[in-house]
This record gives C-alpha cells, structure tokens and sequence, in this order.
C-alpha cells in the first residue's frame, strides 16, 4: 500500500495541473507493450512504427519497461496551461550527468544490445536528440487529437474542483480510482509498491490522463512534487465511439446534435469544451445550447473566466429516462 499524509496545508496546496509529455508517453508506453486500445492503435501504429525507423524514437522505447521510466522524459507540469513546448524544452534542459544516471537505471531494468539505440543513448547530445524524437512523435500521433484529448482533461478537473467545493478533498477523490481512497488524512492507493510519505505542506499534484487509463500512477521521487496520475472522466468514451451515444428515442425528439449534448452534459463544460470533445462548430453548439437551457433542460454559471453548461434536474430525467 502506497500512503500520502496529508495535513491542512497540503489541502491548501494541492493543484491540478495537465501534462502534454506525459500522455505522449502514456501512448508510446501502450503501442509499445501492445496495450493501446483497438481503435487508437489501429491508427497510430503505422506512424509509431515509421517513426521508429525514421527517427531515434526506439531509443525512447527501449528505455520505458512495463511500469518504469526516465524522468527525465516526462517532466513534472507547472499548471493548467503547460504546452508541450514547455515540456520539449524542459528534455533539452535535462543536464546530461542526470540523464545518464536515469538511462543507466533504466537500462539496468531492461537491457539492450542494439548497437544504433546505444549510440544515441551514449552521446553527449541525447537529451536533444530525445526532445526531437518526441516531438516528431507528439506531431505525428497526438497534435491533431489534442484539442479533443485536453477538453476531455479540463472537463475532468471542473468536475473535481466542483466536488472540491462541495465536500472537500475527501469528495474530490471519490471515483478517482478504485485503487485509491482517502481515510482520515491520507490518501491510500493499493497495489505493487509500498511506502508512506509526508506531503509536508507542499500538498499534491493531481494530473488527469487518457491515456494512462485504465491504470493509476504515482510520482514520489524528485522531480516531481508527490503526484498522482489518474484516467480523466470519460476517457471511456474515446476508446469506444459507441460509448455515449444518445438513444434512437431522446435523438427523435430533441434531434441527434441536440441529444448528443445532452449526454454530454453528464458532467459541466464549456461551449469549446462541448465543440472540441464532439467534433462540432462553437457556434452550433452554442445554438443548440440556447435552445436545451429555453427548453429547461440545461442551465448555465460563470466559472471563472468559464461559462459552464449542465444539465437540470430535468434535462438529467429525460436522459437518464431515454435509456430505459
């Protein structure tokens, strides 16, 4: 059992915050293992394989076992608003005596006898020739799904600040996980590793995933603060494009965009939000908005610099109801 004491500060000081780099390497990590989900790895394999041969990508890969990595790859996130520039950079930034130690623990885990992956492991320029890996990789497989994938992030953390609000941490963590729970002060998440650590005040980093889903991962070594990577809500979803769809009856009476909206509204979300993770015009969804909150089935608040929609008391009836 791995435990987070945590004390009143480290409530105060706990953070969202969302990281590009690490669901790039949530993704190698998957294709690699074999372990991405059909339709993802149907259509990303053929670039992550091209991009294997054509840049120094296996080196990245040879690097990563089941269930570790460099560190140096994946650097902690600052806030709401790290890009992946920020990330690359932070790789270029790795002062090399570090990377090697990480690449040779790594290396110790899961050795390697290919010559070309060696040699880029072993030159004095690796930490560049890594950021540019990645990145071709981030370009190839994430860049055009990002808009998508980080509506879905965002959509998750309103979610918890809302719990936050409402009932304090101890709600935030409630369907985190269901390898995780908080008990009286401390966060408990079960599984291979042991150990308890004080969070100390500085609080914890909490950065939702798609790509790590189904599972939940820990940071407890510098860099990083002490962290914990979880599956954002409705991740689900992504994996499976059936998952979500409104039924043939709510879509015949609201129509299908409409209906869609509606079961998206399980959980508050802004009109870029709703247009992003539906493939939809901001402006449709903000017509189709206007007509389901003049209808009484969706209410809107400020949030923020957000304007968040969700659904009524009665807009939850009629799709819940639909699925009967």
């Amino acid at each position: 059992m791995l435990r987070f004491v945590a004390g009143r500060d480290d409530l105060l000081n706990s953070r969202f915050a969302l990281s590009p780099i690490t669901e790039l390497e949530n993704m190698l990590r998957k294709l690699a293992f074999g372990r991405l989900p059909a339709p993802w790895a149907a259509r990303a394999r053929p670039s992550f394989e091209r991009l294997r041969a054509e840049t120094a990508l296996n080196a990245v890969v040879a690097l990563h076992s089941d269930r570790h990595g460099p560190a140096f790859i994946v650097p902690p996130p600052a806030s709401m608003t790290q890009t992946i520039e920020d990330d690359l950079a932070a790789i270029r930034d790795t002062p090399l005596a570090q990377a090697r130690h990480e690449i040779d623990q790594c290396l110790s885990r899961r050795p390697t006898t290919d010559g070309q992956v060696l040699a880029v492991l072993r030159d004095p320029a690796v930490t560049s020739i890594v950021a540019d890996a990645m990145a071709a990789a981030w370009h190839e497989l994430v860049a055009a799904d990002w808009p998508t994938l980080r509506a879905v992030l965002e959509r998750d953390v309103v979610h918890r600040g809302a719990l936050l609000s409402g009932g304090g941490w101890s709600a935030a963590f409630v369907g985190l996980h269901k390898r995780l729970r908080w008990h009286d002060g401390v966060i408990e998440l079960a599984g291979r590793h042991d150990g308890t650590y004080p969070l100390e005040g500085a609080g914890m980093l909490l950065v939702p995933s798609v790509f790590v889903w189904p599972n939940i991962g820990a940071y407890t070594d510098p860099p990083w603060p002490k962290t914990l990577v979880y599956p954002a809500r409705g991740t689900a979803a992504l994996w499976e494009p059936g998952e979500g769809a409104p039924p043939d009856a709510l879509a015949s009476l609201l129509g299908r965009t409409r209906a869609r909206l509606l079961v998206a509204l399980s959980d508050p979300a802004s009109t870029t939000q709703l247009a992003k993770t539906l493939s939809l015009a901001p402006g449709a969804v903000g017509d189709h908005l206007a007509v389901l909150r003049n209808a009484g089935l969706a209410t809107r608040a400020r949030a923020g610099r957000s304007v968040l929609y969700r659904r009524t008391p009665l807009g939850d009836a009629l799709a819940a109801g639909s699925g009967d």
